[in-house]
Parts: C-alpha cells; sequence; structure tokens
C-alpha cells in the first residue's frame, strides 16, 4: 500500500483587513481613493515634464522616469485587491501571486535605483557646478535610466 500526501495548492486565501461588509466598503473606497491620487499625481508630473521645455534637464528627466515606475509599481498589487472586493473573491492564484511579488520586487528595486541616479545628478550640480553640463550628458542620463 502506497501513502501518499502530497496536497496541491494551487492558490492562496486572502483573509483581509475587515469581514464587516460596512468597513469593506469603506476600505474599497479609501483604497481606490488613494490609488487613483496616486496615479493621477505621477501622470500630472510627467506630462509637466514632457510638455514644459522649461523641465528637460535630467533632474526632472529622471524625476518623469520614477513617477512613471512609480505607477507600474503600485499597479502591480492594488487593482487585484480592489477587483477582489468587487468580485467578492478572497482567492489568489499561486502563479498570479508569484508574478505579483515578481514585479513588486523589480519595481522596488528600479524606484530605489532611480532614487540613487537622482542622488548622483545632484551630487554633481553641487560639487561640480561648472562641469554639471558636460558631465550630466543626455547619452549618459538614457544610460542611467536603461540601467535601472
Amino acid at each position: 500500500m502506497r501513502g501518499t500526501n502530497q496536497p496541491s495548492v494551487s492558490k492562496f486565501l486572502l483573509l483581509g483587513l475587515s469581514r464587516q461588509p460596512q468597513q469593506q466598503h469603506l476600505l474599497f473606497v479609501l483604497f481606490l481613493s488613494m490609488y487613483l491620487a496616486a496615479i493621477l499625481g505621477n501622470l500630472l508630473i510627467i506630462l509637466a515634464v514632457s510638455t514644459d521645455s522649461r523641465l528637460h534637464t535630467p533632474m526632472y528627466f529622471f524625476l518623469s522616469k520614477l513617477s512613471f515606475v512609480d505607477v507600474c509599481f503600485s499597479s502591480t498589487i492594488i487593482p487585484k485587491m480592489l477587483a477582489n472586493h468587487i468580485l467578492g473573491t478572497q482567492t489568489v492564484s499561486f502563479s498570479g501571486c508569484l508574478m505579483q511579488m515578481c514585479f513588486l520586487c523589480v519595481f522596488a528595486d528600479m524606484d530605489n535605483y532611480l532614487l540613487a541616479v537622482m542622488a548622483y545628478d545632484r551630487f554633481v550640480a553641487v560639487c561640480h557646478p561648472l562641469h554639471y553640463t558636460a558631465k550630466m550628458t543626455h547619452q549618459l542620463c538614457a544610460l542611467l535610466v536603461t540601467g535601472s
């Protein structure tokens, strides 16, 4: 007799923050408003930097790329959470959870790298102001962003 004990788990059960329907509606509205504010704010930054020619400097170039990464970062988990609230489901598949965690780590690393690049840009601007335009060329900025 061969005993097998190999359960196959294909979904994770999400318990959520609250089981009371009134609080769930309040949490849904709260998370949706925070998500929309984050998306709208970052998209406005990208729009402002791309349309105003006075903002075509390395600092604002990096800021617009950081805003784009923040849009991607906040869009990895929150839409699934909001969809679960609407549909009333409390599960996420194993592959879906793995993909969310992968994208979350990738965008968090890109966020941190871009912050380091922005710090380097400000270091060059403060410590070497006369050489700033020669050191921070468009090619170097594009290379630093591509490296992230």
